[in-house]
């Protein structure tokens, strides 16, 4: 799914994102004397906490903005236009992370062989994205199908074994989203949800997706997304 990012927007608004995704940095557990890729970087704030931990790593994002904000926001580190489906690695890295990428990436078995060519043997993949059942609520409001890649546990787990990564955890979990300000469902669609947006009459689509969506998604005057999340730890076999 091609997407033109927004690179201050997403700071300005979304920064749940990489906020989130910070305690799988625990599952990750990055050393010192290692070598790892930030997949789907974004704006390179994981990145950063990665390599806090005197790990070399780089950071790669399909998006050109994105990488542009990400240099701009930290010169020292090392950020790369890249698609995860074509790594250039050959069993070079030791860990491969990603947070909230993979779910745009709709040819899910390309990019775990590109991960596990990447990886050393033995090496670790550690991700999170949406997983089977995320947004499901926003997605009825908007009367649409899904655009993204949301799969199961079991329908993942399939994948990435039949590239050679043995999947060692797997969680498939709730988190319901705060989003920024009372109209956050919009700036949501703006962000994440552009291809669900029709060519025309989309003020009278968002206030509908509002009015629909309110009486689950809208608390106490704030809006939440329903995010449901997949969560993984695999190596290379």
């Amino acid at each position: 799914m091609n997407t033109d990012w927004n690179p201050a927007l997403y700071q300005k608004s979304h920064a749940f994102v990489w906020q989130y995704g910070r305690d799988l940095l625990d599952l990750l557990a990055p050393a010192g004397d290692e070598r790892i890729l930030d997949a789907g970087c974004g704006t390179g704030q994981l990145t950063a906490e990665i390599a806090r931990s005197g790990a070399a790593v780089t950071g790669i994002d399909a998006s050109a903005a994105m990488i542009g904000q990400a240099r701009a926001n930290y010169p020292e580190l090392q950020f790369e236009v890249q698609d995860v489906r074509m790594l250039p690695y050959r069993e070079e890295l030791d860990a491969v992370f990603s947070n909230a990428a993979l779910h745009w990436v709709h040819e899910a078995r390309a990019a775990a062989a590109s991960i596990a060519r990447a990886l050393k043997p033995g090496g670790r993949f550690v991700a999170e994205f949406g997983g089977k059942g995320n947004v499901q609520a926003i997605l009825n409001a908007a009367d649409a199908g899904n655009p993204w890649y949301f799969p199961s546990i079991a329908a993942y787990a399939a994948v990435l074994e039949s590239s050679g990564l043995e999947v060692v955890y797997a969680a498939l979990f709730d988190r319901p989203t705060k989003l920024d300000g009372p109209d956050g469902m919009r700036k949501w669609f703006e962000m994440f949800g552009a291809a669900l947006l029709p060519a025309e009459g989309r003020e009278e689509f968002l206030t509908r997706v509002e009015q629909r969506a309110a009486p689950e998604l809208r608390r106490g005057g704030v809006w939440y997304a329903d995010y449901r999340r997949l969560r993984v730890q695999a190596r290379r076999i």
